[in-house]
């Protein structure tokens, strides 16, 4: 019994001294912050004079209150100062933390915007420069020159040399009026069988040697309508032509179209008559210069694309049938529009917004109307004036700031009586 009783009072004796350490430690702390305050800088006047409207949660928790103290974990809480919220439109930043986060601002001002839109395409030819060589009459071919797919022929080169029973037929009538003596002088038999001979397509070329030589060939020699290329040739020598058979498809290909597909979003930015120039892929290093001159009224339902003509000169003869091309749309207006830079818009898909730099750290959030993009600017239609600074870097950053002050100050005023 003596010697539980004897364990007790070491056991308290103990507990005694460890009590007595700890308060002698808390009273030495305490007496060195006591003696460490009066080297500690004061507040300067211009702080001093600060109201302070109240005190927030270092750690941004929904708690103020209107005297200094500490949180659980021993951190003071945060003045929050009345002329820090002097408008409700703005945010302010200290000076040390826009050097931080390298804010910086750019006045708006009038500039020419280029914007370029890029197409791909393929080089088409011109429909209004193909010739189809076809027969209207049943004809024989007798010879067919030296020529293939592929070749390139000049206006009036023969092609053929045909015999049809038709063409003789009126070739004849034709001869024979106007060399009779009785009918010479009526022109108008002489009109209509030389109508008729024209009616079966018959070359102007052979029908003045018949008038010239007032004889009637047995074949008769059939020409190139135009210069360019043979896109097809069906003739064989010695074969029958039926009326509307294609015997020969001649493209000129001086001037070719370059078809090129344009993305659906910019679409409203093209418009016919606008300049664009084309580069081939075959030839790098060489432009075509162009316009637009047809913008097909549909949509590509696959690709969402729609189709636009550019009208391209080829006097080299390099451009050729369904080559790849690039096309550049200059789509850019040649008069001056108020511009910021692209890197100052805030879009949040609905809604573009900026931030206006009002100096002294205090930054205004504004929603504008934009237009144009390119060369990095965007017009503004509406929301700025000429020369307002914007902030171009660091803009959501200061956003996030805004955001935050926006949650506390909604915080305290909830937590407030």
């Amino acid at each position: 019994m003596k010697t539980t009783l004897f364990s007790r009072a070491l056991r308290d004796a103990l507990i005694g001294l460890v009590i007595t350490g700890i308060a002698a430690f808390a009273f030495a702390g305490a007496g060195s912050r006591e003696r460490d305050e009066p080297s500690m800088p004061k507040a300067t006047t211009a702080a001093a004079d600060r109201k302070i409207k109240h005190y927030r949660h270092p750690m941004g928790l929904p708690d103020v209150s209107s005297t200094p103290k500490k949180d659980s974990m021993g951190m003071d809480y945060i003045p929050v100062y009345w002329d820090d919220e002097i408008d409700e439109g703005t945010v302010k930043l200290s000076p040390g933390k826009i050097q931080r986060t390298g804010v910086r601002s750019e006045p708006a001002a009038k500039r020419v915007i280029r914007a370029i839109i890029r197409a791909p395409g393929t080089v088409q030819l011109d429909e209004r420069r193909i010739s189809v060589i076809a027969m209207r009459a049943e004809s024989y071919l007798q010879k067919v020159a030296d020529v293939t797919t592929g070749t390139h022929v000049v206006k009036g080169q023969p092609l053929m040399e045909i015999y049809s029973p038709a063409v003789s037929s009126a070739a004849a009538e034709y001869i024979s009026t106007i060399s009779s003596k009785a009918i010479r002088g009526d022109g108008a038999y002489g009109r209509g069988s030389r109508q008729r001979l024209m009616n079966l397509d018959v070359p102007d070329a052979a029908i003045a040697a018949m008038e010239k030589g007032l004889t009637v060939p047995i074949g008769i020699e059939w020409q190139a309508p135009r210069d360019g290329i043979i896109l097809e040739r069906n003739a064989i020598e010695g074969m029958r032509a039926q009326p509307g058979d294609v015997l020969f498809r001649i493209a000129d290909h001086s001037v070719v179209w370059a078809v090129i597909d344009i993305a659906e979003r910019d679409l409203g930015a093209v418009a016919v008559g606008q300049s664009a120039v084309v580069r081939a892929r075959g030839f790098p290093g060489r432009e075509f210069a162009g316009a637009i001159n047809v913008i097909y009224p549909q949509i590509n339902k696959e690709t969402r694309t729609a189709r636009a003509r550019v009208e391209l000169p080829n006097p080299e003869l390099l451009l050729i049938h369904d080559m790849y091309v690039d096309a550049d749309i200059d789509t850019g207006s040649p008069e001056a529009v108020l511009t910021i830079p692209e890197s100052a818009v805030m879009d949040t898909g609905s809604r573009q917004a900026v931030l206006i730099d009002k100096g002294e750290g205090r930054f205004e959030p504004r929603e504008v109307r934009l237009g144009h993009r390119g060369d990095g600017y965007v017009e503004v239609l509406r929301g700025i004036a000429d020369g307002e600074p914007v902030v171009v870097s660091a803009n959501f950053l200061i956003d996030a700031e805004s955001n935050l002050k926006a949650a506390l100050k909604g915080f305290s005023e909830g937590a407030q009586p």
